[in-house]
Formats: C-alpha cells, sequence, structure tokens
C-alpha cells in the first residue's frame, strides 16, 4: 500500500494540461454549480463502487471543496493500491488562483 500524496492546485494544473485523471468526489450540485474542466464526478460515497473504473496506471487525482472529502476518498482508494493524490485547496482554491471552471 502506498499512501495517498497531497499536491496543490498548480501541481494540478500541470498535471491537467498533459491529461490527468480527476475526479471530482463532491455532490451532484455542487459539481454543476463549478468544477475543473474534464473533471469526472464520483460523489464520496460512490467511491467503492467506482473503484474498477479508476486508472491503476497513473495517478488519479481527487478535489472537492476544500480538500477533506477528497483526502477521505484518496486514503481509501491508497488502501487499494491506486496512486491517490489529493488537491490541498480543492475546487476552491482552484478558483481563487485564477484556473478556469466548467458549469
Amino acid at each position: 500500500m502506498q499512501p495517498m500524496q497531497t499536491v496543490s492546485v498548480h501541481d494540478l494544473a500541470s498535471a491537467h494540461a498533459t491529461g490527468a485523471h480527476l475526479v471530482d468526489v463532491r455532490e451532484p450540485d455542487e459539481f454543476a454549480s463549478g468544477h475543473v474542466p474534464g473533471a469526472r464526478l464520483v460523489p464520496l460515497a460512490q467511491v467503492p463502487a467506482a473503484l474498477d473504473s479508476l486508472p491503476r496506471d497513473e495517478p488519479v487525482y481527487l478535489i472537492c471543496h476544500s480538500g477533506g472529502r477528497s483526502a477521505q476518498a484518496g486514503h481509501y482508494l491508497a488502501q487499494q493500491g491506486l496512486d491517490a493524490r489529493n488537491v490541498d485547496g480543492g475546487t476552491s482554491g482552484w478558483i481563487a488562483a485564477g484556473y478556469p471552471v466548467e458549469r
């Protein structure tokens, strides 16, 4: 088992530019209000059911509003053997840094 890594929104922006796999673990209404372009919505409670659809050969970046729920998902996925990376600051940090948002 590997430990979950924590990355900044700037790290995510660099990875995102090269096609990183990003999972947003917020609820659908939160996701609709604004999310990182290309993020896949998998609400936190549904992460275990989505396990088999996540890549095992590349990092999985996890994001929520501020980093709490995505950290929970990241710890779970790391226990399952995935390279899980929690985005510190979450979507609110992404927006505050001036990165693009889809609504």
